[in-house]
């Protein structure tokens, strides 16, 4: 079936998901380091499918509230949940474990490595008897293969070394290493940073496609007009404190810049 046959059973679920739980929920976290106020009490909602874009200034915690959901950071208050369970973290495997995966910004690729043998590092499927186990190359390349084509649906030689792709390309490997663990909500952190134009459009169809097979996806970035074309809502943040959530059609990117850097909208 094609995207376009797709599409409106996409948007009927989107409609459906406004109303129901959401997949992820932030309900007035706060993270202090010593005397430093890093988040003030934020509070938010993610649906799932959707793509939520968190935007800031430099310094206006959208880092440390990007680890505190990746359990990298624990928050000094407030609470997490998701799919409306009450959850803590206190380290990533734990967020992992609960659907939660992220893709930072140095993506933290073996460039001299293929596409396939980066999608499973550390996670190999293996073979063999007993306690004798050794890698099943044939799986991994075949479930390598599945993420690439199938999930991000790109036609990427999966043996090709990571040093020889394009911006645009070593991001999706990174993603479909997210993929790997089959999660619910993928984080990520700048993803469109330094990218040409055509990897920045490559990158965002492929965050398109996740939403729409129902994995929610948060971009934390700068950068607001790479995230208006797409988002469903966009979150600003402003010296550690959430001002308010947006419905892209029905702002623009004065107005977000002008939130972003002062902290209010004169709009």
């Amino acid at each position: 079936m094609s995207l376009e046959e797709e599409s409106p059973t996409t948007s009927t679920t989107k409609t459906e998901q406004a109303t129901g739980t959401p997949e992820l929920r932030v309900e007035g976290i706060s993270k202090q380091f010593g005397r430093i106020l890093a988040v003030d009490e934020v509070s938010l909602e993610v649906r799932s499918g959707n793509i939520f874009a968190l935007v800031g200034d430099n310094g206006a915690g959208k880092s440390t509230l990007m680890n505190i959901l990746s359990g990298v950071h624990q928050p000094t208050k407030g609470n997490l949940y998701k799919g409306g369970e009450e959850v803590s973290f206190t380290n990533p495997s734990e967020a992992r474990a609960k659907g939660i995966e992220t893709v930072y910004q140095d993506l933290a690729l073996m460039d001299d490595l293929d596409i396939g043998t980066n999608i499973f590092m550390g996670q190999f499927p293996k073979r063999g008897i007993g306690p004798i186990k050794f890698i099943d190359w044939e799986t991994t390349y075949e479930r390598a293969e599945h993420i690439i084509a199938d999930r991000l649906g790109r036609n990427i030689d999966i043996k090709t070394e990571v040093e020889f792709l394009s911006g645009g390309q070593r991001q999706l490997v990174a993603i479909g290493r997210a993929l790997a663990f089959d999660p619910d909500v993928i984080i990520l952190d700048e993803p469109t940073s330094a990218l040409s134009v055509d990897a920045t459009r490559l990158v965002q169809d492929t965050l398109n496609t996740l939403a729409e097979s129902g994995i929610t996806i948060i971009i934390v970035s700068h950068n607001i007009e790479s995230v208006l074309t797409h988002a469903d809502r966009i979150g600003v943040l402003f010296q550690g404190s959430l001002v308010d959530t947006y419905i892209p059609s029905e702002t623009g990117l004065e107005e977000l810049n002008e939130v972003m850097t002062t902290g209010f909208s004169s709009s």
